[in-house]
């Protein structure tokens, strides 16, 4: 990709994954709302299978609390989208698959399913890595596709943070 200055800009994707493979790290993702968008963005990249160990589309609540680990009483008490259930997720996919770092990522793509309190583009990305968690709640606009996306984008600039 270029630039607006016609600057070769590195996709963050590839940014990534040259970071990962440099560190020699490994990653796993939980995804909810983007439906493996995240995973299949990493593994858009040649050579990923060094550092992309696994993920799990968790698009219901029994398999977010069966397969991911989050605890069902997170569930009840917080939602599907919310902060604790985006840091459950990381840390829950980290220790299932298992790989240094995991992303949990869980929101409403619209465009139904919204609430007064959880509108259509909220989405809690985190980012699980080396005994810390990085959470942040987003509000995205847009259609479906353009909020998965954007959510991915996000997902990928917090990996880059967590690791640099």
């Amino acid at each position: 990709m270029k630039s607006m200055d016609g600057a070769v800009v590195e996709p963050l994707e590839q940014a990534v994954g040259r970071l990962l493979a440099e560190k020699k790290l490994t990653i796993a993702c939980a995804e909810s709302c983007t439906g493996g968008l995240l995973t299949s963005r990493l593994t858009d990249v040649a050579g990923s299978s060094a550092y992309v160990m696994g993920a799990v589309v968790s698009y219901t609540n029994e398999v977010k609390a069966s397969l991911v680990g989050v605890q069902e009483a997170t569930l009840r008490a917080f939602g599907a989208v919310s902060e604790e259930t985006a840091r459950e997720m990381a840390a829950g996919i980290q220790r299932a698959i298992p790989a240094d770092l995991g992303v949990g990522i869980t929101g409403i793509a619209g465009p139904g399913g919204a609430t007064a309190e959880k509108p259509v583009g909220l989405v809690y990305i985190a980012v699980s890595y080396a005994g810390h968690i990085l959470v942040r709640r987003n509000l995205f606009t847009g259609t479906r596709t353009e909020v998965k996306r954007q959510s991915v984008e996000k997902a990928l600039a917090m990996v880059q943070e967590m690791l640099l």
